[in-house]
Order: C-alpha cells, then sequence, then structure tokens
C-alpha cells in the first residue's frame, strides 16, 4: 500500500499552533529533511508539494518509462529557457519534476559522485545501499576492475545497483578505453576516477523499480508519524516575512482555490535551483532594483539570488551500428514496445528494468587524445588571463574565485574536466525549440547509438528570475550556454575525441562509423566541432548554484548552515546552494547535501 498523504484538514486539525518547519517542496532533498526532521517526534513538519503523489505510478517506477514523464504536466514543470544567444538562438527544454519525490522521480537515475571536497563522505554513505550486480553483468561491465564494496553505502533509504540491461556497446565502451590506456582502478564512488566506467543506477534490484526519495524516505512508517504531515497539490506562493525579516510562515494556494496563511518557527524552502529563488524574489529578498519592477517590497537586498545558475550540458554526435547489431531505436516500433513492457511486467527482466549508459572522465581532450599541456596552458591565457574575460570576471563578486579553482581543476591531469558517455538510440537536435521528446524521436531509419561530450566543470554563468510578483507564473531562465570562450573550445574538442573512441577497436567493430548524424561531419576542423556544440547542445538537467552557498560579499545567499543572509529562521536546502556544480549527475550530491543539512538543523535545535 502506498502511503498517504495530508488533506487540507490539517489546517483545523492543527488549529492556530504553528508548525515547528515548514519544508517548501517535496522533492528529492525536501523529503530527506522530512524524513530525518520529524525523527524527533517533538517536533512537527509540514512538507508543501505542488504536485501530486505518484507513488506505486508504474510510470514512475519502470525505470524504462522515464522518457514519457517529460513534457506531462501531471509530472513536469513544463519550463522552457530563454533563447540563447550562443546556440544560435535556440530555446531548451528545462524538464523539473512536479510530484513528491521531484526530479528523482523523472531522471535518469544515475548514481555519480562529485570531485573531492564539495560534500561530506558521511552524506553519501548514508542515503544509498548498494546492491551487486549480477555475475554476468559485473562480467560483462569489468565492475571488478573498480568497484570496491568497502566503500558502498549499506544501510542507506536509496537502493542502488547495475540492473541487467547492457550489452556489446558498454562491454567495448569500457574496452576501447582500455586500449587508449585512460581508465584507472579507482571506484567513482572516491571522488577521484578517470576513466570509463558504468554507473550504479537508483533502482532496486528487487523487482527493478526506481529508487527516489519518495520511495525511499517518504515510507509507511515514516508517513505515519503524527508530527509529519505532506500535502500535495499544493503550491506556496510566499515565505510570510516580518519586517525585520523573521520567517513566520508560508502563504499555500490549494487545488480548491483556496489560500492559506501557514505559520512555522521555522521556513526551508527546497524547491529547486529554479524556484527556490524565484519564491525568495517574491517574497522580497533579492536585487532591490528587480523587485521594484515587479511591486515587491524588499525586505533583504541581496542581488545575488538568482545568479550564478550552472548547468552540464552535452552534444553528441550518432553512429548507426554495425549489421547485426541493434540499438534503442527499435523501440520505434509500437508492437516491440508493447512486448518489452509486458516482458517488464511479467518477468522484471528486459530493457525496461533500466537504462544501460556508460560513461567516462576524462582530462582536456581533443582528436588525438588527451590535450597536451603546452596546449592546455595556452588556452587557459588566451581565455582566461589575457581575455576581455578576465576583466569582466574582476568586477563580479565571488567569480574571480570560482574561475581560480576551476583553473586549478583543468590544469590538473587528475580532474575530470570533460565527460562523455554512450547511448542506446539516435539524437536530433531541432533549431529554434528543442525538447526531449524531439531530441529522443527516432527520425532516421536503421539503428543508431550516440556519443555525447559535455564539460563538468563550466565556466558560463547563467541566472533564474522572477517575470512576475506570481508564483504560478514560471520564472526567466537564462543558463547562457556556451557564453564563455573557454567552454566551446573545450567542448569542441571534446566532440572531436568522440570520433577517437567510435574508431578504436573493439568500438569500432561494432558502428557504421562513416554513416553517423549529423550526416557527412567531419569534426576535425574544430570550427566545424564548434557549430555541431552550438547546434546539437542540451541539457542534462543540472541546474544549480542560484543561492550559492558563499561569504555575502563574494554572491553568497546562504551561510554554511543553509541559512539565507539577512534573515532568522529562513533556509534553502537544494542543488541551488552549490557554490560550483559538481562534475557528472547532481543527484548523489543533492542527497548527500540533504543528509548532511538535516544534521546541522538538529544541531541547531540543541
Amino acid at each position: 500500500m502506498a502511503p498517504q498523504v495530508a488533506t487540507q484538514d490539517v489546517f483545523t486539525e492543527t488549529g492556530s499552533k504553528p508548525y515547528d518547519v515548514i519544508i517548501v517542496g517535496g522533492g528529492l532533498s525536501g523529503l530527506v529533511l522530512a524524513s530525518r526532521l520529524s525523527e524527533n517526534s517533538s517536533k512537527t513538519v509540514l512538507v508543501l508539494e505542488a504536485g501530486a503523489s505518484h507513488i506505486g505510478d508504474p510510470r514512475i517506477d519502470t525505470p524504462g518509462l522515464m522518457g514519457t514523464l517529460w513534457e506531462d504536466p501531471e509530472y513536469d514543470w513544463g519550463f522552457w529557457c530563454e533563447k540563447q544567444t550562443h546556440l544560435n538562438g535556440r530555446q531548451i527544454q528545462q524538464p523539473r519534476g512536479k510530484l513528491l519525490g521531484g526530479s528523482s522521480a523523472v531522471n535518469y537515475t544515475a548514481i555519480l559522485y562529485p570531485t573531492k571536497g564539495p560534500t561530506s563522505k558521511r552524506g553519501q554513505a548514508l542515503f544509498h545501499t548498494f546492491v551487486p550486480a549480477s555475475k554476468d553483468t559485473a562480467e560483462l561491465l569489468s565492475l571488478d576492475k573498480y568497484i570496491d564494496s568497502s566503500m558502498q553505502g549499506t544501510n542507506g533509504p536509496v537502493q542502488v545497483t547495475h540492473t541487467d540491461t547492457y550489452g556489446p556497446f558498454n562491454k567495448a565502451w569500457m574496452d576501447a578505453f582500455d586500449a587508449l590506456g585512460m581508465n584507472d582502478a579507482e571506484d567513482p564512488i572516491n571522488c577521484a576516477k578517470t576513466g570509463a566506467f558504468t554507473p550504479t543506477n537508483s533502482i532496486k534490484r528487487d523487482g527493478y523499480t526506481r529508487s527516489y526519495s519518495a520511495s525511499a524516505y517518504y515510507t509507511e512508517d515514516v508517513a505515519t508519524r503524527p508530527n509529519l504531515h505532506v500535502l500535495t497539490k499544493a503550491l506556496a506562493t510566499k515565505v510570510l516575512l516580518s519586517s525585520d525579516a523573521i520567517a513566520t510562515g508560508v502563504r499555500v494556494h490549494l487545488e480548491d482555490g483556496s489560500e492559506h496563511d501557514i505559520k512555522a518557527s521555522e521556513v526551508i524552502l527546497s524547491a529547486g535551483a529554479f524556484q527556490s529563488p524565484q519564491l525568495l524574489e517574491i517574497s522580497g529578498i533579492g536585487s532591490a532594483e528587480l523587485l521594484a519592477q515587479h511591486g515587491i517590497k524588499c525586505v533583504v537586498d541581496n542581488k545575488a539570488v538568482g545568479e550564478n545558475l550552472q548547468d552540464h550540458a552535452f552534444a553528441n554526435l550518432s553512429f548507426e551500428v554495425a549489421n547485426g547489431q541493434i540499438s534503442g531505436d527499435v523501440l520505434r516500433d509500437p508492437k516491440v514496445i508493447e512486448m518489452l513492457l509486458a516482458q517488464y511486467n511479467e518477468s522484471r527482466s528486459g530493457p525496461f528494468t533500466g537504462m544501460p549508459m556508460s560513461i567516462a572522465y576524462l582530462p582536456a581532450v581533443d582528436g588525438r587524445g588527451v590535450l597536451a599541456a603546452d596546449r592546455l596552458k595556452e588556452l587557459v591565457r588566451k581565455y582566461l588571463d589575457d581575455s576581455t574575460e578576465a576583466r569582466v570576471v574582476s568586477s563580479v563578486p565571488g567569480l574571480k574565485e570560482q574561475y581560480a579553482q576551476l583553473k586549478c581543476q583543468l590544469l590538473d591531469p587528475k580532474e575530470s574536466v570533460c565527460q562523455s558517455g554512450i547511448l542506446a538510440s539516435q539524437m536530433h537536435f531541432n533549431p529554434g525549440k528543442t525538447s526531449m521528446s524531439q531530441a529522443m524521436a527516432k527520425l532516421m531509419p536503421g539503428n543508431y547509438i550516440s556519443i555525447t561530450a559535455g564539460l563538468n566543470h563550466p565556466f558560463s554563468r547563467g541566472s533564474v528570475h522572477i517575470q512576475s510578483s506570481r508564483a504560478e507564473d514560471p520564472p526567466s531562465i537564462d543558463p547562457n550556454y556556451l557564453s564563455h570562450p573557454l567552454d566551446i573550445e573545450l567542448l569542441a574538442r571534446n566532440i572531436q575525441f568522440i570520433t577517437r573512441i567510435a574508431t578504436q577497436s573493439p568500438m569500432a567493430e561494432l558502428l557504421k562509423v562513416d554513416s553517423r548524424l549529423p550526416e557527412k561531419t567531419d569534426v576535425s576542423d574544430l570550427e566545424a566541432a564548434k557549430q555541431i556544440a552550438r547546434d546539437r547542445l542540451y541539457t542534462t538537467f543540472h541546474p544549480s548554484g542560484t543561492c550559492a552557498m558563499l561569504p555575502r560579499d563574494i554572491g553568497g545567499v546562504v551561510d554554511s548552515r543553509c541559512r539565507v543572509y539577512g534573515t532568522s529562521g529562513l533556509r534553502v536546502v537544494d542543488a541551488s546552494i552549490f557554490p560550483l556544480i559538481t562534475q557528472g549527475n547532481i543527484q548523489a550530491s543533492v542527497y548527500a547535501v540533504a543528509e548532511r543539512a538535516a544534521d546541522l538543523i538538529k544541531e541547531d535545535w540543541t
């Protein structure tokens, strides 16, 4: 039986007594906090989630159906970014989970870890339980070469594993990087991986269903705690602040059209990197000039709110597979989908049990391999030290410090500057507006795979800000992709490296290397590779940094205990507090940060 959520009767049941904590957002971090904070039975906790509860929904639970959730308003906020100046004016969809569990309910399920430092090892160990792969899968993926079972979580709520969905392309991926001499023996959880690997996925091995914050942290035992209420289809429209910036509660709009002011001793925003800064601004915390434009009284003037937006993005080339091989493009046939879904439902086996994606973490690369150190230093001098960018950076609070750290990472041969991956189908990117359904459309006959290129530590910075004083209206999202010239320089060279992977045995034997998308593409020319980057860039759904945990004078919005500067009783806990985006998928880092934040809040209660 799925855990039940509260109804608006909780308002009359609790009377005028305020909650100890209101958490805005029942997504990944919000439900971690709700579970951990409500362990203290003397504290009352209310979670407000704008979407519905879909616990037990087969579209959520079935890993292979994740692609059906984007663009559906029952599951997705449906955001789009502004036209991107450096992508030929393209607009890119920005999917965000609108349901209990948030984006952990609709993501690709990959579990990747940051470089050393941004999150605590304790948090990483707390959030998950590692379940080893089957013997056949372990052998196919050469997991014994890098998985260290002693470092994995053993008692966390989220289950992670390798499913049995992998095939010859995943094996060839590992073997190709072995042949290139680029693999090390580090477990990715040690935060120092270089080379190819296949990440674990947040999937329960028993039954092969998605393991996400709602199923893992909001269990029946948690849901029945009398001091915890979780209210769905409840849109928080404003944080209630006194004249001296003390948070006193939240204004919420319910499904029946009614509006309520709910009192609390403390408010925590866990609405994500787009909507946490939006709610701060609507509530009077942000740039005084911007707030005045929308008729909002400024309570705390902080221009850093909504700035520092960072995202991982990728470009790719698609290759037709060799005769005798198949790819995910077979799913263009409805009869195949019907057959495979029946297989999953009947025996919990087949392609719908997981996402057969493999990854590689790399230093700066180009078509020949690892970029020569002298050439890399030359690019740094050109685009960081001696450019107009360097002069601009010096005038932006905090950016100089960020770029100094990114420069060190870029020049460190053991750091993962670039990321590549292999996906099981062709990809297309329309000019104008590009949605995920368009990107994954199987327009070309035949079977293709795609090899992606991306940057783990981008230099480009964007923003997200209100367009009105209403929480119902979407914010203006501008990731500002490829706005820093070093980003497109490094990404274009990583695109050149794609052909190095594709022509390396044993990968080359599985592909028709000259049959690719875009057709007749020669990326040996750097300018051609840059055009591919502009035409085929797409988000990997990792927005971060818009309420950064930094000193206030260098662009900070929250302090080291997640408290919003200039206020009392108000915190932010989600990916928006990352000063710098972590490498790879941010899911594991957000779980770890939420676990650590819960510890800090409990400490402050004592």
